[in-house]
C-alpha cells in the first residue's frame, strides 16, 4: 500500500525538533514574512540554514510556506527572499499567490512548488491547471471529500497533500475578511485574529447597550466558530487511494502539541502501511490530551453543516499538563526545561518519542546551581534526579 509521508507544522526550531523526534518525515515552517503565521516564532534565514542542515542530515524534509497574498509593493521583496532561499535548498516552496508562483519559476525553477490549500484547489482541472504549470504537488482545500479525492488521486500524476487534523476555518480554506473588518489584521497576510471565535450578540437600532445573544439554544451560539478537524479514523482510506502527504496544521500550537499529535499519525500511519489498521483507543486519549475543540470529521463525507460547528463555545479544551520536556542526560536523571510547576513526590507521566507512556514519580529537582528546588518554575532548567529518558521526552499531567 502507498505509505503516505507525515508533514508535520515547526512554528520554531524548538518544535522543529519535537516533530522529527515524533516520526515526521517532514516539516513546513516560515521565514519572517510571506508565510501566513507572523505571530509563530518562525525562522530568520540562518536559523532556517541551520534547521535544513538539521533535517537532511537525519533524511527528513522541510518546505518553506510563502503563501500569503501579496501586495504590488511586497513582489520586490518576496523576489528577494525566493533568491535567498536558493542557497539554503528547501525541499520545497509552499505558494498560493499565482504571481508568487510565476517569481518562484523565474528565480529559483530548481526548489519544487507546492500549491497551498490557500489556493482553494477543489476540482481535478485545478490540479492539472497548477501541475501543467510545473507544480509538483497540490495541498487540497478542506472542503474537499474523500471521495473526490480519491477521484483526483488516480486521475492525475500530480502529488496530493491532504490537511488530516488540526483547526479549521469557518472561511473557504482560509480567504476571510472577517478579521481585517473587526481589527485590522489581515488573515489573507498571516494574521489572522480569529474574530470568528468571538461571541457574538444583536443588537437593536433603538436600545444601545441593550445586547441580545444570538440563541441556538439555552447556551448561546458561536456561529462562527468550526471544531477541530480529525481524519484520524480516514488515515487507512486516504493511504489506500493515493495521497501522498498526509499534513497537521498547528504551526501556533506548544511543543506538546506537536510532539502527540506527530506521535500517533506517525503510528496510525506505520498502521495502515502493515495493513493492520483499526483506530486504538489510546490514540484517542493522547489527541485528547492536547490542547484542541471538539474533532469533526468536516466535509470527508459530504458537505460540512452544523455537526461541524461548536455552538457552546470557541474555547480549547486540554486533557492534560505540559509539564517539561527532557534536554538530554545529567548526572544521576536528565536536564530538563520545565513548562509549569510540578513538585518532587509527585506523580506524573512520562510520554517518549516512541510514544510509550508510563507514571512515573519525580524525583529531586535542583537546580542548575546545584540548589535543591521544592517546585520547578516555569521557563527554568533543573536536573531531575532518578531519571533515564530520550532527549524530547514530555513530562506530563493529566487534569
Amino acid at each position: 500500500m502507498n505509505k503516505p509521508e507525515l508533514l508535520s507544522p515547526a512554528g520554531s526550531f524548538e518544535k522543529l525538533k519535537a516533530a522529527v523526534r515524533f516520526g515526521a518525515d517532514a516539516v513546513y515552517l516560515a521565514g519572517a514574512g510571506y508565510g501566513l503565521r507572523v505571530r509563530a516564532s518562525n525562522f530568520e534565514l540562518p536559523e532556517m540554514e541551520e534547521a535544513f542542515r538539521y533535517l537532511h542530515e537525519r533524511g527528513r524534509k522541510g518546505y518553506v510556506t510563502v503563501n500569503a497574498f501579496l501586495k504590488n509593493r511586497e513582489l520586490d521583496g518576496v523576489r528577494k527572499y525566493i533568491g535567498e532561499l536558493k542557497d539554503i535548498r528547501p525541499d520545497a516552496l509552499i505558494i498560493s499567490d499565482p504571481g508568487v508562483f510565476r517569481i518562484a519559476r523565474e528565480v529559483a525553477p530548481e526548489i519544487p512548488v507546492h500549491i497551498s490549500t490557500q489556493a482553494n484547489v477543489t476540482n481535478l482541472s485545478a490540479v492539472e491547471f497548477w501541475h501543467e504549470l510545473g507544480a509538483e504537488r497540490v495541498i487540497l482545500a478542506r472542503e474537499v471529500t474523500g471521495d473526490e479525492t480519491a477521484f483526483i488521486c488516480k486521475s492525475t500524476p500530480c502529488e496530493v497533500e491532504v490537511f488530516v487534523h488540526g483547526a479549521m476555518c469557518i472561511s473557504m480554506s482560509g480567504r476571510c475578511l472577517i478579521s481585517n473588518y473587526m481589527t485590522g489584521r489581515d488573515a489573507n497576510a498571516g494574521d489572522c485574529a480569529q474574530s470568528c471565535r468571538w461571541k457574538y450578540a444583536l443588537v437593536e437600532e433603538s436600545r444601545d447597550g441593550q445586547y441580545f445573544p444570538v440563541a441556538e439554544d439555552d447556551r448561546g451560539t458561536y456561529f462562527y466558530n468550526s471544531k477541530d478537524l480529525c481524519l484520524l479514523p480516514r488515515v487507512n482510506d486516504l493511504a489506500g487511494v493515493g495521497v501522498k502527504s498526509l499534513k497537521i496544521e498547528g504551526r501556533m500550537k506548544s511543543v506538546m502539541y506537536v510532539s502527540t499529535v506527530t506521535g500517533v499519525y506517525r503510528q496510525a500511519i506505520d498502521a495502515a502501511a502493515e495493513g493492520d489498521y483499526s483506530v486504538k483507543d489510546e490514540w484517542i486519549k493522547l489527541l485528547t490530551s492536547v490542547s484542541h475543540r471538539e474533532y469533526t470529521e468536516a466535509s470527508y463525507s459530504g458537505q460540512a453543516y452544523s455537526s461541524s460547528m461548536n455552538y457552546g463555545t470557541s474555547s480549547y479544551v486540554r486533557g492534560c499538563d505540559f509539564l517539561a520536556i527532557v534536554e538530554g542526560d545529567a548526572e544521576g536523571g536528565v536536564f530538563i526545561d520545565a513548562k509549569a510547576k510540578f513538585g518532587k513526590g509527585e506523580k506524573v507521566m512520562l510520554l517518549t518519542p516512541d510514544m510509550k507512556e508510563t507514571e512515573i514519580e519525580a524525583g529531586s529537582i535542583i537546580a542548575l546551581n546545584g540548589i535543591e528546588e521544592i517546585n520547578t518554575k516555569p521557563g527554568m532548567k533543573y536536573i531531575l534526579r532518578g531519571l533515564s529518558a530520550p532527549e524530547g521526552s514530555l513530562i506530563r499531567r493529566y487534569a
